[in-house]
């Protein structure tokens, strides 16, 4: 019987982070499966990944031979993905596993077919940088207005996502703009993406923070481009 849940978990150059993040996904008592998709690392990542698969016998390891960006890991990990839904995790810390069953229970309720787990809506209202917290508050009010709908946390990572859609979306991002272009396909199938408070816990450039402005910049050229360009071909049920 295939799982529940899918944990895609894409990684490149997290080696301080990727077993801690890893025993926290595993230590959720739910019925999944974990992908892990090393993004071409330059540290010690792919070795710290290759002397712990004993350790995590379960999951998946597939490694890029060079770095192709977050969006093509996670495309590479979904083609391999057998569970009902699927969830991104990111390999540092900032995002709790612990918060997977809220997450899941709007898509077991079938009360729609995609959740976001919103940081603004979260209790603890922690920030990262200023200028990432409101470009990210920016991409939010742009996806509403060019889209009409009513998130307030378009670039959040936890997306949870029924499988099936999501490889019907056809997805083509190799890097960050994997956020806004599944949030862009997703709107544009006519799907109501529902929303559940969850925890942040930001960290800085020094600890590995990779996402740069520019970034901020090619989410926005996403959100425009999909939602004046021919719709997908996956339509909500």
């Amino acid at each position: 019987m295939n799982p529940t849940l899918t944990v895609i978990i894409p990684v490149f150059n997290e080696r301080e982070t990727i077993l801690k993040i890893l025993d926290l996904v595993v230590a959720v008592d739910i019925d999944k499966e974990i992908i892990v998709v090393d993004d071409g690392s330059t540290d010690s990542t792919v070795e710290t990944l290759k002397a712990a698969e004993t350790r995590y016998p379960g999951a998946q390891m597939l490694y890029h031979d060079r770095n192709r960006g977050k969006g093509a890991a996670i495309r590479t990990a979904l083609s391999k993905a057998r569970g009902r839904f699927t969830i991104i995790q990111d390999a540092d810390l900032e995002y709790d596993p612990k918060e997977y069953p809220q997450m899941l229970a709007p898509l077991l309720e079938g009360r729609t077919k995609a959740v976001y787990g919103s940081r603004i809506l979260g209790s603890n209202k922690a920030r990262s940088y200023n200028r990432y917290y409101w470009g990210g508050r920016l991409l939010s009010f742009v996806t509403n207005i060019l889209y009409a709908s009513a998130i307030t946390d378009e670039s959040t990572c936890y997306k949870a996502i029924e499988t099936n859609m999501l490889r019907n979306l056809n997805l083509a991002a190799e890097g960050f703009e994997f956020c806004p272009e599944v949030t862009a396909k997703l709107l544009r199938a006519g799907v109501t993406i529902h929303e559940v408070p969850i925890s942040y816990h930001p960290r800085s450039f020094e600890e590995g923070k990779k996402i740069k402005p520019k970034d901020g910049l090619i989410a926005i050229w996403t959100l425009i481009k999909y939602r004046f360009g021919k719709p997908p071909t996956y339509q909500a049920q």
